[in-house]
């Protein structure tokens, strides 16, 4: 465009010269070359100009003048020939001729969400001793460094090669003749992953390690003990080389109809030489802390870690099944998955795996133990019976028992029973005895009172009319009819006729008295 301008603005100059040396006079002639002069310069001038679009970077290259670049120098700094540390932003830019410049206007770098721009430095000081990857620039000086190239080239100092800085998301516009890119994506951390980190920059240790599968702390080169956890990082993936790791369990299953040859049953004999397969399923996983000791000794968790795993498995349930019978081997499947586990735990955590459990799917699937299995059944058939009969005599036994035990509670009820009519017969006898006693005290007292009365009485009255009183009161207590049925009179009257008549009267009394009971008894009778 610079060079139309030049040839348009000459071509219009020829025209006014050649056009003033055909007017009359020798001022319109001069006018002409005058406005000729001022058109060429006006061209020249204009040519200069170079525009820099919104979405380009403007970059300079000196062909004329400005000297030689220093030996080993790419980027000129000083105005040397050659391609120029600084470039041009969007607009119009004067004083830029093109036979002393070379203009080129590349796109600048857009880097999407998710992405990241790795770039390599074309110039600048020699990287250090034993380094492959310049040091990360700091924060505060990131924008400057890829963005103006005659700070990188001076005071920032900055190292010719790969940088294990980065450029994030967004737009920039950098020197392409200093930095060249390569566009990736950013490291993205998933879940039930972590990133194992093995740094290609930092720190190195000094001496040999102790072990080949050391792990070194942050900052330093090697694999980092501390993994990377689910997050998006924006890190230079080969400076920083990141190998996913899986945190979630899995199963391998050893079973007959498995496809790979490490997925197959495995075979086992026993102590006393049978042989015969084992269906066997594998849980393991693998945590955060320990998936750098992964990386270092497997390189990620892929096949090599699964041979190491099938080695361990086939071994010990090879060991085992040769320290037992196959009828012990059978009935104690437990026992083997318990202890299958215990030594696999023990043995892959030296690896960084751990193992979480052990199961025994199926034991001698191809009827390889299928008449020992018979024998084991029938013996278990006639254990059972066995120990069903020993049940049933412990239970006669105990009936046997029972029995004899109530009928010893009977007689023990029986002999109670009449161990306490004994001691309430006894209770009763002396009860009567005592009542007795107290009647016949009472009679006794009674008597004797009665007596005493009689006494006194008949001293006053005389006995037989004390004796008379003592009848009428039978009489009057018994309600005995008195009226006497048969009069009798013996003997002679005394000498003043009283006692004579009483006696009479009383023999007339006591007979009716007599004739009554008589009566009274044959009634009842």
């Amino acid at each position: 465009m610079t060079l139309i301008v030049m040839f348009v603005g000459l071509v219009l100059a020829i025209a006014i010269v050649t056009g003033a040396m055909k007017l009359p006079g020798t001022a319109l002639k001069v006018g002409g070359g005058i406005l000729a002069l001022a058109v060429i310069l006006v061209s020249f001038v204009l040519s200069s100009f170079r525009y820099v679009g919104d979405a380009q970077t403007g970059v300079v290259i000196r062909t004329v003048g400005g000297g030689s670049l220093p030996p080993g120098k790419i980027i000129a700094t000083e105005g040397e020939m050659g391609p120029q540390a600084d470039i041009l932003p969007p607009g119009w830019h004067p004083w830029l001729w093109p036979f002393i410049y070379e203009i080129e206007t590349p796109y600048v770098i857009v880097i999407k969400e998710g992405q990241i721009a790795l770039l390599t430095a074309s110039d600048g000081l020699p990287l250090p001793k034993g380094e492959i990857y310049a040091p990360e620039w700091d924060d505060a000086d990131r924008g400057k460094m890829a963005g103006d190239a005659h700070y990188f080239l001076t005071k920032g100092k900055g190292y010719k090669g790969p940088q294990t800085s980065v450029l994030k998301p967004g737009t920039h516009r950098i020197n392409p003749m200093l930095f060249t890119h390569e566009i990736v994506p950013v490291t993205n951390v998933k879940k039930a992953t972590v990133g194992v980190i093995k740094s290609n920059v930092g720190e190195v240790l000094s001496g040999e390690a102790e072990t080949p599968t050391e792990v070194v702390e942050k900052g330093q080169r090697g694999i980092w003990r501390e993994p990377l956890g689910v997050a998006k990082y924006y890190l230079n993936t080969k400076a920083y080389e990141v190998t996913m790791i899986s945190t979630a369990k899995w199963v391998i299953s050893y079973t007959g109809r498995g496809t790979g040859a490490e997925q197959r049953e495995i075979p086992v004999r026993t102590s006393d030489g049978f042989d015969f397969p084992v269906d066997v399923r594998v849980e393991y996983e693998i945590k955060p802390a320990d998936a750098p000791l992964v990386v270092a000794i497997f390189e990620d968790d892929g096949e090599k870690l699964r041979e190491r795993l099938n080695s361990a498995v086939r071994a010990i349930f090879r060991n085992n099944a040769e320290a037992v019978k196959a009828l012990d081997y059978v009935n104690q499947r437990s026992l083997q998955e318990s202890q299958s586990l215990a030594m696999l735990v023990e043995e892959m955590a030296k690896v960084g795996v751990t193992v979480t459990a052990v199961r025994i799917a199926g034991v001698a699937e191809d009827g390889s133990l299928d008449n020992l299995l018979k024998t084991l059944t029938d013996r278990q058939i006639a254990d059972e019976e066995v120990k069903t009969f020993v049940q049933q005599q412990l239970a006669a036994e105990q009936r046997k028992a029972l029995t004899r035990t109530e009928q010893e509670a009977e007689e023990e009820k029986r002999l109670a029973t009449a161990q306490y009519e004994v001691q309430i017969a006894q209770a009763d006898k002396e009860k009567v005895i005592i009542v007795a006693d107290a009647e016949a005290e009472a009679i006794r007292i009674k008597s004797e009172a009665q007596a005493e009365a009689y006494r006194v009485i008949a001293e006053q009255i005389g006995k037989g009319n004390a004796a008379l009183i003592e009848l009428l009161k039978i009489v009057g207590e018994r309600g005995i009819n008195i009226t006497p049925k048969v009069m009798v009179i013996s003997g002679s009257p005394s000498a003043n006729g009283s006692a004579s008549t009483q006696s009479a009267e009383m023999t007339a009394l006591i007979g009716t008295m007599l004739d009554s009971m008589i009566s009274s008894e044959g009634s009842n009778n």
